[in-house]
């Protein structure tokens, strides 16, 4: 079994599970537009959403399409209790499957044939997509939609300028990050378009949409960029200065002067693309 796949169940992480909560706590708004957007001739029936985490995704679905069900997925057993807890407190949990799988794995659980699958961050995470881009192909209901959404730009929050932080600390912490990890996820900032039309699917739509939240006096963001900055910091330190990592440090200490949760100047940019692909009709034998 490989384990470079979305959410994995080894080494739970608590900190990734709270950078979901706040990813859609603070992006609600533009995941709803996300989901507006998709190009569906009808409303959905089941849906399956690929690498749910704790369910930013599942529960925009749930609102928006109300009668639909939907298949959660994913390899964390932490992240999918946490994804049933909110949905019993949402009282969406009659409508909600939830199937700890890992579609790394030959073997696949069934998963119906869903008229929508939605796959959020998750795609870039699998160890072979290809195989899994085939897989959901086959999966999907005729006339069926795929979605797959992706940061096209990883979350900044800090004013570049700002002197005290040593002028574009943010950017070389995210290039310090790219350098440990890009082995491990090839194809994370991928172009998906050609790698879903190469796996039988027709592109019926792309679009990115682009983030800029003014922090001030928004608690959320604050508590965000903490913990995206933690992730870094606790996964690329040794790619970066000593002079940078103490700049880092100081954000971090939550009791310190510098700490980041102290700012008044921090906004939310970030972009997401999706691409919405449907099956192509078979030629009349």
């Amino acid at each position: 079994m490989t384990h470079t796949h979305p959410h994995p169940a080894h080494d739970h992480d608590h900190s990734q599970e709270e950078i979901l909560d706040l990813d859609a706590e603070v992006l609600a708004e533009h995941l709803d537009a996300i989901t507006e957007w998709l190009p569906l001739s009808s409303d959905p029936r089941h849906i399956v959403d690929v690498g749910c985490g704790t369910g930013a995704g599942t529960f925009a679905l749930l609102d928006r399409f109300p009668e639909a069900r939907l298949t959660a997925v994913d390899t964390s057993p932490e992240h999918l209790r946490r994804l049933r807890e909110k949905a019993c407190a949402r009282k969406v949990d009659d409508r909600l499957d939830i199937v700890q799988a890992d579609l790394d794995d030959a073997d696949w659980p069934d998963l119906g044939t869903p008229d929508l699958v939605w796959a959020s961050a998750s795609m870039h995470h699998m160890a072979d997509p290809v195989r899994v881009l085939r897989r959901i192909h086959d999966l999907l209901a005729p006339g069926g939609l795929f979605a797959v959404v992706e940061l096209a730009r990883f979350p900044r929050f800090l004013p570049a300028d700002a002197p005290e932080e040593r002028p574009g600390l943010e950017e070389r912490c995210h290039a310090a990050a790219e350098q440990v990890h890009s082995g491990r996820l090839p194809h994370r900032g991928a172009d998906w378009g050609p790698m879903l039309t190469a796996a039988g699917f027709a592109l019926d739509g792309e679009r990115t949409i682009t983030v800029h939240l003014d922090g001030s006096g928004n608690e959320a963001i604050g508590r965000y960029a903490l913990s995206a900055l933690r992730r870094i910091r606790g996964g690329a330190a040794q790619a970066l200065s000593a002079e940078d990592l103490a700049a880092l440090d100081g954000l971090l200490d939550t009791g310190g002067p510098r700490s980041i949760l102290r700012r008044d100047d921090l906004a939310l940019r970030t972009e997401r693309t999706v691409w919405a692909a449907r099956l192509v009709p078979q030629s009349a034998p």
